[in-house]
């Protein structure tokens, strides 16, 4: 029988991890007022999606309902900046969007954050095609005896191991030799630890007084090194160094960056960018920008382009906020955190409701935003401060919504129409919604809702921290 169980808390998938990544500008509350004009940026890799590049059929039944065909395989994507990336689906039952953009996430923060088997799909991420390319030997692992394994049938028989996991469906191959692989893998899985990012910057915004140094900042990648640049046009009096305020122009993991910033200089803000070339690990999840559109778990990578970026803020007195925000799927939110590291409480409206940060402090405020809808939070205080971040949540499998798997799908446009239509068994990549889309469950033809930032009715859930948390 088909099931796809659904998930515990639904968990809110930040489009933009955003992560306080204002341009340089002015932001002292105890001054000029703040120029919120960047656009947040997810840290890490981000990609557009190609297409089903190699695939085969598969099966889907669901009890009471008649076989779903659909083609099962591996998409491929190009990096921002450089680089391919290979992806297999975990969310069967959506639709890709054509040309849809991607972010590289945590399992936290898509719909894999409360699957018990996520460390068994990244086991067969690491021991199935493309991973091990040698279709031969992977045959003879398997125990495949009728037939060869070629690199479509490899990849519909991993994908369908991968979907009993991610989805929990009754799926199976066309091909026996694709089912046998996707059988022996499925039987065969054990649990993998998740993959860590491929960069991040943690936490993504400091604060504190002139003539300190702002942080640390912490470097998390897999890269041997990484470059970092102050943003351009940053202030005079104002420098990215060591702990010791040794100028820094390259960085590796856990190494600890900071701002130093010269005594009297005029209020402020300022950003740093860490860039990297680097495969990125295998198994770490992509989910949609600013649509929703079916999610991936990478399968394969060229050196690829990824960075992160870090703010910092200071002042003379008065409340300094350092404020950043990141998904948090258990609680349906987005976690909104608000440090001050000045010498005067720090007051802001945020959802309609004011709150109040002591000096020293920090507190951290669950947003809660509604799944598959695309949200704008906005945080403001005192002497003009103010800063967005918005994205599309994405944290449940749409079989979660009681979609059906389509055998003629028709994907949508990223941000606009519906248009396009493609073979159900072609593999050039035409049809990007193949690989489980839906005609049962409406096509989301990218996200133009308005803004959704709860009023004083919601729901909040509120904790204390001493530090801005994490981003990964």
């Amino acid at each position: 029988m088909f099931t796809v169980r659904r998930r515990g808390a639904a968990r809110l998938s930040v489009a933009m991890v955003a992560s306080g990544l204002l341009a340089a500008g002015s932001i002292a509350v105890a001054g000029s007022a703040i120029a919120d004009d960047a656009t947040p940026t997810a840290p890490g890799a981000t990609a557009t999606l190609g297409g089903l590049k190699t695939a085969d059929k598969a099966v889907i039944k669901e009890e009471g309902k008649a076989e779903e065909h659909v083609s099962a395989g591996l998409f491929e994507m190009s990096v921002d900046g450089g680089g391919t990336i290979q992806t297999y689906c975990i969310d069967i039952k959506n639709p890709t969007q054509t040309e849809a953009k991607y972010k590289e996430v945590s399992w936290d923060q898509s719909s894999l954050h409360d699957n018990d088997d996520a460390g068994k799909i990244n086991w067969i991420l690491q021991n199935s095609y493309p991973q091990v390319d040698d279709l031969s030997a992977l045959q003879k692992t398997a125990e495949i005896e009728d037939g060869a394994l070629t690199p479509e049938l490899a990849a519909a028989g991993t994908q369908v191991a991968i979907w009993r996991f991610s989805d929990k469906a009754d799926v199976t191959a066309v091909n026996p030799v694709a089912e046998q692989l996707a059988d022996w893998l499925e039987g065969n899985a054990k649990d993998l630890k998740e993959p860590a990012a491929s960069l991040t910057l943690d936490p993504p915004a400091v604060s504190g007084k002139a003539g300190d140094l702002l942080g640390p900042i912490k470097v998390g990648t897999n890269a041997a090194t990484v470059q970092v640049s102050p943003a351009p046009g940053n202030p005079s009096g104002v420098k990215v160094t060591d702990k010791n305020g040794t100028a820094v122009t390259s960085a590796k993991d856990g190494d600890e960056l900071y701002f130093d910033v010269a005594a009297g200089t005029p209020d402020g803000t300022t950003s740093l960018t860490a860039t990297a070339n680097t495969k990125l690990p295998v198994g770490r999840a992509f989910t949609g920008v600013d649509s929703t559109t079916q999610v991936q778990i990478l399968a394969g990578s060229s050196d690829s382009s990824v960075s992160a970026t870090a703010t910092g803020t200071w002042a003379a007195k008065g409340p300094i906020p350092a404020v950043s925000a990141e998904v948090n799927c258990a609680k349906n939110g987005l976690d909104v955190t608000a440090a001050n590291e000045g010498d005067q409480p720090f007051t802001f409206k945020l959802a309609d409701k004011d709150y109040t940060v002591e000096a020293g402090k920090s507190e951290t405020i669950t947003v809660p935003v509604a799944e598959d809808q695309h949200y704008k939070v906005t945080i403001s205080g005192p002497e003009g401060f103010e800063k967005t971040f918005e994205g599309v949540l994405d944290c449940q499998t749409a079989g979660n919504g009681g979609g059906t798997p389509s055998s003629s799908p028709s994907p949508a446009t990223a941000g606009g129409s519906s248009e396009g239509t493609g073979d159900i068994g072609s593999t050039t990549g035409g049809d990007l919604a193949e690989t489980g889309s839906s005609s049962a469950t409406p096509v989301i033809a990218g996200i133009a809702i308005a803004l959704v930032v709860v009023g004083g009715g919601a729901v909040f859930f509120l904790r204390k921290k001493k530090a801005a948390p994490s981003a990964e």
